[in-house]
């Protein structure tokens, strides 16, 4: 008999044929869209969520999926009873049941007990200022810094001495409800660790943490480039209540060059050549970031041209692939001419056949 009424398949998004697997993987990607406390206020959230949660507790369900394939969804209505008696969907169940409980503490982290509240420590960001060829190249760096750790005296928990809480009984955390919903928040009396300092850490002043000077090596990659972040895992910050460190993150700032401008992988050059290099042609030996190369100019070729050096560029970080280096022609003119010098230059000038600005005053 196909269901009636309420269609939990369709709310969960999934086939009737779906395994228990599929059945849960898609509730958690729903929930965690629509869950209040990612939603704070959000009428339709919530709505939405209810109807997750009253769809999941039939088919998340064996038994109870089964009735509901068989009979439809009228067992599972306000006071209808199946043939299992099934109760009324109670949406604070939501939060209560081993089921629930289960994927909540997969999609938020939150588990029973101190060790809800375990914490990463904070991310750190450090500049480092590299030359254009150190970032053609790649290089290792040595990076020295402070960070905290846990202190070793009291092992980041703070205290020389403890005792259980007496506001949480040593869960770490508190319950409270708003409305429809019960959480669980951690105890601000013990910071969620259950237990209270009695006897303060006299190394660390019962912070649970201490500074600790460090030095590491650091391998940029290849074609970095101003931005361009390094990730250090585990270098940052202490955690919290025995959770992880934060992690360490390299911001790199590359340094102007004397010679080339850089626009993503590609470099830029201004080439000074004489008149008589472009007007007849010429090998002129031209600078690149790893050496020299010769680059041909064809006769006639004109001041401001720009001129390609395929594959003289940066490599990229993510494929290796260099960039182009781009050529800009600029004529150089002679200054402090004498006499049969001016001359010879207006010899050259008769050369010219049309007049260079014919046409300009017309437009």
């Amino acid at each position: 008999m196909a269901p009636e009424g309420k269609e939990y398949y369709k709310t969960l998004g999934v086939n009737k044929d779906a395994s228990q697997d599929e059945v849960k993987k898609a509730f958690r990607k729903l929930a965690r869209k629509y869950h209040p406390d990612l939603n704070p206020g959000d009428k339709v959230s919530e709505q939405k969520f209810k109807e997750l949660n009253e769809a999941y507790e039939v088919l998340g369900d064996p038994k109870k999926r089964a009735e509901y394939d068989q009979f439809g969804s009228s067992p599972f209505g306000a006071g209808g009873q199946g043939h299992e008696g099934f109760r009324t969907h109670d949406f604070r169940d939501a939060f209560q049941s081993g089921g629930f409980g289960d994927i909540f503490s997969d999609l938020f982290g939150s588990q029973r007990g101190p060790e809800t509240y375990r914490m990463k420590g904070h991310d750190m960001v450090m500049n480092l200022d590299l030359s254009l060829d150190e970032a053609f190249s790649g290089i290792t760096k040595a990076i020295s810094f402070s960070r905290e750790v846990p202190c070793q005296h009291c092992h980041g928990s703070g205290g020389e001495a403890t005792q259980t809480c007496d506001v949480c009984k040593g869960t770490g955390s508190i319950k409270t409800s708003k409305g429809f919903f019960q959480m669980s928040q951690h105890c601000n009396a013990c910071n969620g660790t259950g237990k209270k300092i009695t006897k303060v850490c006299s190394v660390c002043n019962g912070r649970g943490k201490t500074l600790q000077a460090e030095t590491i090596k650091v391998k940029i990659p290849r074609g970095a480039d101003t931005g361009s972040r390094v990730k250090v895992r585990g270098k940052g910050g202490a955690g919290t209540g025995g959770g992880p460190s934060g992690d360490l993150f390299i911001e790199i700032r590359v340094r102007a060059h004397t010679l080339f401008k850089r626009k993503g992988d590609d470099l830029y050059f201004d080439l000074p050549v004489t008149f008589g290099e472009v007007a007849l042609g010429a090998k002129i030996e031209v600078p690149t970031i790893d050496g020299r190369t010769v680059m041909t100019l064809p006769p006639g070729t004109q001041g401001g041209q720009r001129m390609k050096l395929s594959g003289k560029g940066l490599p990229s970080p993510k494929t290796g692939t260099r960039g182009n280096q781009y050529v800009d022609i600029k004529i150089v003119v002679p200054k402090d001419l004498n006499a049969s010098e001016k001359e010879a230059i207006t010899q050259i000038n008769s050369l010219y056949k049309v007049d260079p600005r014919k046409g300009l005053s017309e437009r």
